[in-house]
């Protein structure tokens, strides 16, 4: 008797990039070596270059998500529906598909905050996302902790904040422009790869 023959192959699974938010799309301001974000919609500053190098992403294939730590909400500085203000002025000028925002603090244990990788395993498995072959770009130790846990490779963008501690990027990188170029050139010789 012969075996059934193999069921057919599903779809293909998307690949994404995680990209955290303050500082890494929009300006933030840096007091006492700590930074904070924009606490009005009215002051968000897109970074130079971020949106050619969205854009770029875009056009690459990749979901682009925005996977940010806000614990302001949980500590009563800063209101969920602001939070969520700052995030669609960045949508209104930049090609993302989606964020995911962690509203808690440290002390409430949860699996969003990064550096867990709760945001990121949500998401793939909401839009069936290959997270191996997915990516997270960040500025904080925390992005790479999270996206390395997930499995993603990671990039940071190095600031004088950073403190990347012990955790170990992939990719240290100038700003998502250089970040963008690098995974450009890696999804072109894995699919040269594939041929």
């Amino acid at each position: 008797m012969t075996p059934p023959p193999p069921p057919p192959p599903g779809p293909a699974r998307r690949r994404a990039v995680f990209l955290d938010r303050d500082g890494v799309l929009n300006a933030i301001t840096v007091k006492d070596g700590t930074p904070y974000p924009p606490y009005r919609a009215a002051e968000v500053q897109v970074l130079p270059g971020v949106a050619e190098a969205v854009a770029r992403l875009a056009s690459l294939g990749l979901m682009r998500i925005v996977v940010t730590n806000q614990p302001d909400i949980a500590r009563g500085t800063q209101t969920a529906a602001e939070v969520e203000a700052i995030n669609q002025t960045l949508a209104r000028q930049l090609p993302l598909d989606e964020f995911r925002v962690c509203p808690h603090d440290n002390a409430d244990q949860c699996d969003c905050r990064k550096p867990r990788p709760g945001m990121l395993i949500s998401a793939a498995a909401a839009h069936g996302i290959d997270l191996p072959a997915s990516f997270m770009v960040g500025d904080r130790s925390s992005d790479i902790l999270a996206g390395a846990a997930a499995g993603c490779r990671t990039f940071l963008i190095e600031r004088s904040y950073s403190n990347i501690g012990g955790c170990r990027p992939d990719y240290v990188v100038h700003d998502l422009a250089e970040a963008a170029g690098i995974i450009a050139g890696l999804m072109e010789k894995a699919s040269d790869s594939s041929r």
